[in-house]
C-alpha cells in the first residue's frame, strides 16, 4: 500500500506530536522533515554540502530540538540548493510501501502534492510560543518574538513558502487537547482509507 499523509504547519503547532501519534496508530512510517533541516543547520559550514552529505546519524544529534537549531533550520531551508538536495530523500520516503506520515512546512504543497491526506496544523502565535517555552525554556516575550520571526521567514521565503495546500484540511490546535487533535486527524485518515 502506498498512502501518504502530509502534515504541514508552523513551529510548535503540534504537527510533530500529531504525526507521531498517527503513524503509530495506523502503522505508518514517520519522518519529521524538519529534522533534516535542523541537522543541516546544526552541522554548520557550507549548508549545501551538509545537505548533500547528510547521514542518518546526523538526525540522532541531541541538540536538534534547541531554539538555535530551529533558527538555523529556518535559515538553511531558505537556500534553494539545500531544499533540492533533500527533496528526493523526502519523496522516496513518502511513497514507500506500507505508507508514511511526513511532517514539515511544504509536504502537501511541494514534496507530496499527490498525498492522499493533507493536514495543515496551526495554532495562534501566543499558544505556540507558550508550548515552545515549556519545551525549551526562555523568556516568554523573547520566545514569542522568535516564533513570529520564524513564521515571517518561513511564510515569505521565495522557495516553498509555508502555506496550506489548496486541498489541505485545517486543524487549529489552539484550544484542542493532544487527544482531540489526534482524534480529528485520525478520523480524516480513516475516511480516506475507506475511500470516502
Amino acid at each position: 500500500m502506498i498512502f501518504t499523509v502530509a502534515v504541514d504547519g508552523p513551529a510548535a503547532a503540534g504537527k510533530g506530536t500529531i504525526s507521531k501519534a498517527l503513524a503509530a496508530r495506523f502503522g505508518l512510517a514517520h519522518l519529521d522533515t524538519g529534522l533534516l533541516y535542523r541537522a543541516v543547520g546544526a552541522k554548520g559550514g557550507d549548508a549545501v554540502a551538509a545537505a548533500r552529505g547528510l547521514e542518518p546519524a546526523d538526525l540522532a544529534r541531541g541538540d536538534l530540538r534547541s531554539l538555535e537549531a530551529g533558527a538555523a533550520a529556518s535559515r538553511v531551508a531558505a537556500i534553494p540548493e539545500v531544499r533540492a538536495a533533500l527533496v528526493a530523500f523526502q519523496r522516496d520516503f513518502a511513497r514507500r510501501e506500507g505508507g508514511a506520515v511526513l511532517d514539515g512546512r511544504d509536504i502537501g504543497t511541494v514534496i507530496c502534492p499527490e498525498a492522499e491526506v493533507k493536514l495543515f496544523v496551526t495554532a495562534s502565535p501566543e499558544v505556540r510560543a507558550h508550548r515552545r517555552g515549556l519545551e525549551v525554556g526562555g523568556d516568554a516575550a523573547q520566545v514569542l518574538a522568535e516564533v513570529k520571526e520564524r513564521d515571517a521567514r518561513d511564510m515569505n521565503r521565495a522557495d516553498a513558502p509555508l502555506k496550506p495546500a489548496p486541498d489541505a484540511v485545517l486543524l487549529d490546535t489552539s484550544d484542542l487537547s493532544v487527544e482531540a487533535a489526534v482524534a480529528q486527524a485520525a478520523a480524516l485518515i480513516e475516511s480516506r482509507l475507506q475511500g470516502a
